[in-house]
């Protein structure tokens, strides 16, 4: 009996390997370069993905990772897709982080339809240092998505008005001269509203890749 079970038992399943950002799931844990020309919210970081959500417009979807280090801080990864693969790490900042960077009535131009809005930075709190530039353009204005709190990656979000349609939003964003530094604000239904400030660097920031513990 041994012996045929040797031959044909289960195999042992090999250890999952990372080799790149768009394989994370939830509980894998990623390692920075400790680059001085990092914000130090992810210099040298190890950073744990405590959740993986989507954001879905309508012609494409986009994958969201939601990033939690040792400091507690939550941070967010997307990947960029252009010629040159990049991700995006976006930090969610309060209001009166966005007193302090921008002048409001500058500010309330975003929501403008045929503004255009310009953004120059007045003043950088000390724990946003190297995650703003000191001029913006806006480049998207007023798309509309639904936001999923699930991964579907590979899979079409749920169409079915009685179902887990995600959560409507408008994404208005803005960039610099360099498509470096970026301000992404996102409106809910209700106005609720996040502003997020974005720091786009190459896939070569990661390090190192731990998988996460098989559920």
């Amino acid at each position: 009996m041994s012996f045929f079970k040797s031959l044909f038992g289960d195999k042992p399943v090999p250890p999952r390997v990372i080799k790149h950002p768009k394989e994370l799931k939830k509980g894998d844990i990623i390692s920075l370069d400790n680059d001085f020309g990092l914000p130090k919210q992810l210099r040298g970081q190890s950073l744990e993905v405590i959740a993986v959500n989507t954001y879905e417009f309508e012609r494409s979807q986009e994958t969201e990772w939601q990033l939690k280090g040792a400091g507690g801080d939550t941070l967010y990864m997307g990947l960029v897709d252009d010629d040159e693969p990049a991700l995006c790490f976006s930090f969610k900042i309060q209001r009166g982080d966005v007193e302090t960077l921008f002048d409001l009535d500058a500010f309330s131009d975003i929501f403008e339809e045929d503004c255009k809005a310009s953004l120059s930075t007045q003043q950088v709190p000390s724990h946003l240092e190297q995650w703003v530039a000191n001029q913006y353009h806006e480049v998207v204005f007023a798309q509309f998505g639904y936001f999923h709190r699930e991964d579907y990656r590979g899979l079409k979000p749920p169409q079915d008005a009685n179902g887990a349609t995600g959560e409507p939003f408008e994404r208005y964003l803005l960039e610099d001269a360099s498509e470096t530094y970026s301000v992404e604000v996102e409106v809910f239904e209700g106005g609720e509203t996040d502003v997020l400030v974005g720091l786009t660097k190459p896939l070569g920031i990661i390090r190192e890749y731990w998988p996460g513990t098989p559920s």
